[in-house]
């Protein structure tokens, strides 16, 4: 079991015992990671993950708290979850960016020059290892963007930048609940940009496919 899931599911139980009620407050972060036995950054994770399905209520600034556990409000933000996993439509558009972006980037590879390289520097220096999943996919999402571009392609561009924006709630729900995306996400543009500096075709071919294919074996593997 992930260890993001096991935070969860240790979370949920605290709520099912009744240790932890509808409306009530969660300990501090440091005391809870410390009694379920957890790192603090799986337990933001599982935290953010009860979050999106609308268990849990982060307010900025005074704590986090179990929501009123109402059953319309449960399953209003179960209902992405489940069309997520259920719908074809997701696993053939990360299917159609597996076959674009890799071309793309082989196109930019031949094109692009030392600013595009720098802002794309700038890009991966800007993340940092403990940014939240939200900032983690906004970050991708322009990282493709800007490769795309540099393909000198601008109804390719266009294209790609139409996929990725339908793909992103799949790439926060797996960054939620898969551990390291963060630094296997910054590692793998890392790679990227290299390939790109060296006009390597061939390997930022290669990587940006692997890259590519990460969102969607996973989703085939959760349904």
């Amino acid at each position: 079991m992930a260890v993001t899931d096991e935070a969860i599911l240790k979370i949920k139980d605290m709520i099912v015992s009744g240790e932890l009620s509808p409306g009530s407050r969660l300990p501090p972060e440091k005391e809870l990671s410390e009694r379920l036995g957890l790192s603090r950054s799986s337990l933001r994770e599982a935290v953010k993950a009860l979050e999106v399905i609308r268990v849990l209520d982060v307010r900025r600034g005074d704590g986090t708290y179990v929501t009123s556990l109402k059953p319309d409000l449960l399953l209003e933000a179960m209902s992405f979850v489940v069309d997520l996993h259920q719908d074809d439509s997701i696993l053939e558009i990360l299917a159609v960016r597996r076959m674009l972006e890799p071309k793309a980037v082989a196109l930019a590879s031949a094109r692009i020059g030392e600013e595009e390289l720098g802002e794309l520097d700038r890009l991966l220096e800007d993340i940092a290892h403990d940014t939240d999943i939200e900032h983690l996919v906004a970050h991708d999402v322009d990282f493709h963007a800007r490769i795309a571009g540099a393909s000198g392609n601008a109804y390719l561009a266009h294209l790609v930048d139409s996929l990725s924006s339908h793909t992103v709630r799949a790439r926060v729900w797996r960054g939620i609940t898969q551990g390291g995306s963060v630094a296997r996400t910054i590692d793998e543009h890392r790679g990227i940009v290299e390939a790109l500096r060296h006009g390597d075709a061939e390997l930022a071919e290669a990587l940006m496919i692997a890259h590519v294919s990460g969102v969607e074996r996973w989703l085939r593997g959760a349904r």
